[in-house]
């Protein structure tokens, strides 16, 4: 049989074809993560180079990534333009250049704190190794390096307290959610209690979560620190609502049929509740834990603010009070990081949502 029969190149085309298909199986399954990484861009890159539509895929790529690209140069270029037109009482407002400076000063802040901490600890093991040989060794003592927060530091705590709150608000509000979603009177009973609380204000909370904590917890001698602790707990007051509705919601709008099929089986309420409604539900729940993230984040730079916690809020705050020439280009730095974190965050549930839920909201 030679090279060119009819069969041999059409077993060749079949497998050529058979090759592409799963080719684009693997491109299609990756677009998913490139989807909750902000990659989707990558998608008809690859498509592209894989021979589907060349043209077609370079257009795709221009909108997906080409355009915001587009629309951050025209950003950057409109403030830096009109920055210095705007006069404050700390001066022109900064462009992006002088922004940008002040976040690698800050780096470079960071940088020191670091060494001086480690110099310090150094100086420490090298005394305290001394009294040891010199048999004093009731005489060591080990002291926490205090110097000033770095902005890297202040970041870390900042994330640690969102976290927090936002996990304790989703065990409240989860089962309560739960509760509303299968049962009417539950639902009858804490509608009202959503509808008077959900609009309070983070700054309404403040003062109330303040002095609770500051009665009940006396001292800072406990796992967490008594700043922490509020700014965590108002965090969880104002971020519990979403997730509670959104959960409420998804349990009440399960396919009845379902509801049906659960009686017949005489299920129990919770194999009913993990095997029937947390799967049906899922969706929307994780709809209400994003929005609760978000809501969560934004309460707390501003509960830092207030109460002058440690964090982001505070860092914001001190900067504000300084005055100095650098401290609005120090703000906006801490602007950009604050909505960078809150992007992220929200990555961080997608993804969640992605792995979890068979359908996500793309």
């Amino acid at each position: 049989m030679s090279v060119t029969d009819p069969d041999t190149l059409s077993a060749v085309t079949l497998d050529k074809e058979a090759k592409r298909a799963r080719l684009f199986t693997r491109i299609n399954k990756a677009d998913n993560w490139f989807q909750v990484l902000g990659l989707a861009w990558l998608t008809p890159i690859l498509k592209a180079a894989a021979g589907d539509n060349p043209k077609a895929q370079i257009g795709e790529v221009w909108r997906l990534l080409g355009v915001p690209v587009l629309a951050i140069v025209i950003f950057l270029l409109a403030w830096g333009a009109l920055a210095p037109k705007v006069q404050t009482s700390l001066g022109a407002v900064p462009g992006p250049v002088q922004v940008w400076e002040q976040a690698i000063s800050l780096n470079a802040d960071a940088i020191r704190e670091r060494e001086k901490a480690a110099a310090f600890y150094e100086r420490q093991d090298v005394r305290n190794a001394k009294l040891i040989a010199d048999g004093r060794a009731d005489d060591v003592k080990q002291r926490v390096y205090t110097g000033r927060p770095t902005y890297y530091a202040q970041i870390w705590t900042s994330i640690k307290t969102v976290f927090f709150g936002f996990l304790i608000a989703s065990i409240i509000a989860i089962p309560l959610g739960i509760a509303a979603g299968l049962s009417q009177t539950a639902n009858a009973a804490l509608n009202p209690l959503i509808q008077i609380f959900k609009p309070v204000s983070p700054l309404a909370w403040l003062p109330i979560v303040t002095m609770i904590v500051s009665a009940v917890y006396a001292s800072n001698d406990g796992m967490f620190s008594k700043s922490f602790l509020i700014s965590a707990i108002t965090v969880t007051l104002c971020s519990l609502w979403p997730t509670l509705i959104n959960t409420a919601l998804g349990v009440s709008s399960i396919d009845k049929d379902l509801v049906s099929v659960s009686r017949v089986l005489k299920m129990n309420t919770w194999t009913k509740i993990t095997k029937l409604v947390l799967p049906s539900a899922l969706p929307l729940i994780f709809t209400g834990l994003r929005l609760s993230l978000g809501v969560g984040w934004m309460v707390l730079i501003a509960a830092e603010m207030l109460a002058q916690n440690p964090g982001l809020g505070k860092f914001v705050w001190d900067e504000f009070q300084n005055g100095s020439s650098q401290s609005l280009a120090k703000i906006m730095v801490a602007v950009f990081t604050i909505g960078i974190i809150g992007f992220l965050l929200d990555r961080v549930m997608y993804a969640l949502q992605s792995m979890f839920t068979f359908s996500a909201n793309r």
